[in-house]
């Protein structure tokens, strides 16, 4: 583990409405008694020291239940995003839970396809700017958009963005210095535009402002498999992750 302490942070507050089956992503069973979750926190927690969710209102207590045993150790912590408001609020709504530690390891609660070599690779190559693991994507839905070390723009297709065919997408999964990181967010709310389609102050255009405005350094790790930018959000997505742990049930 690094010698830096991490928290990770895993917004986990969205409702899975494209899915239809009226639970939180993170709580989707991959595998009999396996769910996104054990698969996330298989993978953090050798790397982190801590593992912070944040969950909706109608979400806590199942989640409370899910990872009772992580909670009662204390290698766990939940908090509660009231409204549907974006993964920044989420983030920052959360902030006194990781506050003191040095960085943290942003992953999306469904993120089931991420390999622990990222993973691993991320925390060792983190510091006190921005780490981002990327990958070419044919058909990026999220583009990240780099001018040597800085990084430029960030394309959102859910913000009706073009995205270039070949361009590099996250993994949903980016780790932050989080000394003057809470400040930065405030000074990036004074000035920041709702988005075009969900009206949500994004948090990936906060990492653009990071590095241009707030001068922060970028570091990529470059990231060849496709398949770990790949979340669930369909059926499709679904059935994917779980034809994958079939074949690799790391």
């Amino acid at each position: 583990m690094s010698d830096q302490r991490v928290c990770a942070v895993i917004p986990a507050a969205g409702s899975g409405t494209r899915l239809g089956l009226g639970i939180p992503k993170i709580m989707l069973e991959i595998a009999d008694g396996v769910t996104v979750w054990h698969l996330l926190h298989r993978r953090l927690s050798p790397w982190v020291e801590h593992v912070h969710v944040v969950v909706s209102p109608a979400g806590e207590i199942p989640f409370r239940r899910l990872a009772a045993e992580e909670i009662e150790r204390g290698a766990v912590s939940v908090s509660v995003q009231a409204r549907p408001t974006g993964m920044g609020d989420a983030i920052f709504g959360a902030v006194a839970h990781w506050e003191g530690y040095d960085r943290i390891l942003v992953v999306w609660g469904d993120q089931v396809n991420l390999s622990p070599a990222t993973v691993r690779q991320v925390v060792r190559d983190c510091h006190d700017g921005l780490t981002l693991p990327l990958v070419p994507m044919p058909a990026p839905y999220v583009e990240y958009e780099l001018d040597g070390p800085a990084l430029v723009r960030v394309r959102m297709s859910r913000e009706g963005d073009d995205c270039r065919p070949g361009g590099l997408s996250d993994v949903g999964v980016f780790c932050l210095g989080t000394d003057g990181l809470a400040e930065a967010w405030a000074g990036y709310l004074l000035d920041a535009a709702p988005g075009a389609a969900t009206g949500e102050v994004n948090f990936l255009p906060f990492l653009p402002y990071l590095s241009q405005v707030r001068g922060r350094p970028v570091t990529v790790v470059p990231v060849t498999d496709p398949s770990e930018a790949r979340g669930v959000n369909t059926p499709d997505d679904l059935d994917f992750a779980r034809q994958a742990f079939q074949r690799c049930p790391d």
